[in-house]
């Protein structure tokens, strides 16, 4: 294959019949369900200004304790188990470690049922470091520092 530098008609060469064939012709993969959980009291303030915001299949939680229930933002107690069938992606949410049980405790059941997991270290909280040293066993992505509208943004990027 011929190595051509990239010209300004290399739109119109793209919109080709010859190069229709490579395009994928196939819908983009319908929204995800996510479910978000703030594991420490400054994350939860965050993750419920963004839960306000309009979502397809995105669930927003806060945490006590071990990590076996979880918190509705309305409120309601259910267990972490029962939250977990059918999810696609879980992104923990914290500002310090005082979530670091209830981290690994999502973490491992996230594992066993290969679900894609993320933390989100927010740059508002006390101490960062500690924050991430509480997720970084548990979460296959991390993003350090963040802002409240990165959780935003990375839920948009998913279709959460």
């Amino acid at each position: 294959m011929q190595m051509r530098p990239v010209l300004l008609n290399s739109c119109a060469r793209a919109a080709s019949a010859a190069e229709a064939r490579f395009r994928i012709d196939v819908p983009i993969a319908p929204s995800r369900a996510t479910r978000v959980v703030a594991l420490d009291e400054e994350s939860e303030a965050a993750v419920r200004r963004v839960a306000e915001q309009d979502w397809h299949h995105a669930r927003f939680y806060s945490v006590g304790g071990e990590g076996l229930e979880l918190t509705r933002v309305d409120g309601a107690t259910v267990p972490l188990v029962d939250e977990l069938d059918g999810v696609d992606a879980t992104v923990l949410v914290a500002s310090s470690d005082h979530g670091a049980e209830a981290a690994a405790t999502i973490g491992a059941a996230c594992t066993v049922r290969g679900i894609m997991t993320a933390g989100l270290v927010l740059t508002t909280g006390a101490s960062v470091a500690a924050a991430l040293t509480a997720l970084r066993p548990h979460a296959r992505v991390l993003l350090v520092p963040a802002e409240e509208e990165d959780l935003a943004e990375l839920l948009r990027a998913i279709r959460a």
